[in-house]
């Protein structure tokens, strides 16, 4: 099982989870069913990801009861544009198609300029309707959070951000968590044009620790306190687990940080994704 973190707001969320993006259909409801059969408590979703009904079903499937799963998704940009009642109506059909009478996780997913406060007063009301537990962001650099906290009346509690050893966002860590939010990392290994698990540090590493590369990634990342949200693939769900159970010394993690290069991937440097 995975270590348990404390929310600004009390609450809680487990340390490791699986994230959905790229499944789809049948596959989508046996992962997520087969991840909670593994011991993961922590499914994180999306409205763009497309497969909110499937995974939906996957927990349903699974027979866990629905207050021992964590379940996040998150606004799409396109409805943060069409306004507060699109936002609305997205939640509502999130909810539907989850299955679920509340969300535990609910996340601005990108910073669309112009839009942000509406979306987040949005969420703030379905919190007091007690349809979501917690609000978040991701996506979320020092200047957006700024800008929301002159405004918001609930403190975010997570902004989930691109996080692996070539991203590796100290300085946006550390201005989350002077703040009280919690950071959770998304693309543990890279994505899209970037792949980091090939690196020999890592590779050595594996050797040293008789571990694979991809547990090393991911012990570096929930070792320095933050929350992970790996792919959700059954045949990695034990080694995934696994990396709560041992830790790297700290000279191997200061080196598995040198290797940030401010790399982010070529999603998030979309102008339309992250336009400001």
């Amino acid at each position: 099982m995975s270590k348990i973190m404390k929310l600004n707001n009390g609450l809680s969320i487990p340390q490791m989870g699986v994230g959905t993006w790229t499944l789809r259909g049948e596959t989508a409801r046996q992962n997520v069913r087969l991840a909670l059969d593994a011991g993961f408590r922590h499914i994180d979703t999306a409205q763009m990801y497309e497969n909110e009904v499937e995974v939906g079903q996957g927990i349903a499937d699974s027979n866990i009861p629905r207050n021992e799963v964590f379940l996040t998704t998150k606004i799409v940009p396109n409805t943060m544009r069409q306004g507060a009642e699109a936002v609305r109506r997205s939640i509502d059909e999130s909810l539907a198609r989850l299955q679920t009478d509340y969300l535990d996780l609910l996340l601005i997913h990108w910073p669309v300029k112009g839009c942000i406060k509406d979306t987040w007063q949005v969420m703030e009301d379905y919190v007091r309707q007690e349809k979501v537990r917690s609000i978040g962001v991701s996506n979320f650099n020092p200047h957006h959070l700024d800008d929301l906290l002159t405004y918001a009346e609930i403190r975010p509690v997570i902004n989930q951000i691109e996080i692996h050893p070539y991203m590796s966002q100290e300085d946006n860590i550390a201005y989350n968590h002077q703040l009280g939010i919690q950071v959770e990392g998304w693309g543990p290994f890279g994505q899209g044009d970037i792949d980091v698990l090939g690196h020999p540090l890592l590779q050595s590493l594996a050797t040293k620790y008789e571990k694979t590369t991809s547990q090393i990634v991911l012990r570096w990342i929930v070792q320095r306190g933050l929350i992970t949200i790996p792919r959700c693939r059954p045949r990695h769900f034990a080694e995934n687990l696994e990396v709560m159970h041992f830790s790297l010394s700290d000279a191997d993690m200061a080196a598995v940080g040198s290797l940030n290069r401010n790399m982010r991937s070529s999603e998030v440097n979309d102008p339309e994704n992250f336009p400001w």
